[in-house]
């Protein structure tokens, strides 16, 4: 595509790299290769070559002209091909620019995630690994660039303009918008944002400050995590329950740990019933032989040595749990 949107201009520019040989050799007498050297060095203006050894008073009239008309030619032709490589760079800019307006504008459902360090990046990647279509919003204009070679499809919000920064990223018909940004304040105007534009929007959000939980629930948002919170909450129960796989954050039943415990041969709950751990946490799933038990409502249902459970409650009930499937 570019060579053939500058190939006139360099086809003229052989031409007088040519004729200008032509002319040294006619003239000057050179052998051909230092002929070519000294056309390609009179007309680039180098002047490694100077003909008639600088004496131009003396200078036959015909190869005077003729070498004057060449570096004119030749100019006109050098600026053209500047002016047609950059026009070739700049509409190739805009027209996949615009390819990537239009494919954002044809996205239906998709999730908008605002901001791209460090916990951005890994929503948008968790979302791509999970198939769902993905607009990423970011003020770095470098980041942008690279977002965009590595065909990830992204929005530059320039002069703290939320609102239209989200309308490009076609918020009219996303599913939800995850804030995900390293200030908590610009989450919050992207948050206010993104519910003025469209109330019915679930809108996600972390808060670096614990304390501004209620005030990101006030600006729209539906969930709101605390990052500090939620990190620090795991690397504590991680050093208490050694088979912590997970928690929960719930408004309704608080913060709860998922865990998973292998069964071994001393343990005391061979033979229960799933409703008989009740009083220390709730089994949700049972892995037998590799595969995962469906109906663990049924009441035939015995734990069994070597079952892995997957249970869900508080540490503490968790901790003596854990004991109980490993005790000897």
């Amino acid at each position: 595509m570019f060579v053939r949107i500058i190939y006139r201009q360099l086809i003229v520019l052989t031409a007088m790299f040519a004729a200008g040989a032509g002319v040294f050799l006619y003239y000057q007498h050179l052998p051909a290769l230092s002929a070519v050297l000294a056309s390609v060095s009179t007309i680039t203006t180098i002047g490694l070559y100077v003909p008639n050894g600088g004496n131009f008073v003396t200078l036959n009239s015909t190869e005077a002209g003729l070498l004057i008309v060449l570096i004119i030619v030749s100019v006109g032709a050098a600026a053209s091909l500047l002016q047609s490589t950059v026009s070739a760079v700049v509409s190739g800019d805009l027209a996949r620019g615009e390819a990537e307006r239009n494919l954002i504008a044809r996205m239906k459902g998709h999730v908008i995630v605002f901001g791209y360090a460090h916990l951005g990046r890994y929503v948008a990647d968790k979302l791509a690994e999970l198939g769902l279509d993905c607009v990423v919003v970011t003020r770095d204009p470098a980041l942008y660039e690279t977002l965009t070679k590595r065909k990830i499809l992204a929005v530059l919000e320039q002069e703290n303009r939320p609102i239209l920064t989200l309308q490009a990223a076609n918020i009219a018909t996303a599913s939800t918008l995850i804030a995900a940004h390293e200030k908590d304040t610009d989450n919050m105007l992207v948050i206010l944002s993104g519910r003025r534009l469209k109330p019915d929007l679930r809108i996600l959000s972390v808060v670096h400050d614990e304390q501004l939980i209620e005030t990101a629930k006030n600006a729209g948002a539906d969930v709101v995590i605390p990052s500090s919170v939620s990190v620090g909450h795991l690397l504590a129960l991680s050093a208490t329950t050694r088979d912590l796989v997970g928690i929960v954050f719930s408004e309704r039943v608080g913060t709860k740990e998922i865990a998973q415990f292998t069964v071994f041969r001393s343990s005391r709950l061979i033979g229960k019933a799933l409703p008989e751990l009740t009083q220390l946490a709730h089994v949700v799933g049972v892995v037998r032989n590799d595969e995962l038990i469906r109906n663990i409502f049924d009441p035939t249902l015995r734990i069994r040595e070597g079952d892995t459970l997957l249970v869900f409650g508080d540490p503490v009930g968790l901790h003596e749990l854990e004991g109980e499937a490993g005790a000897t």
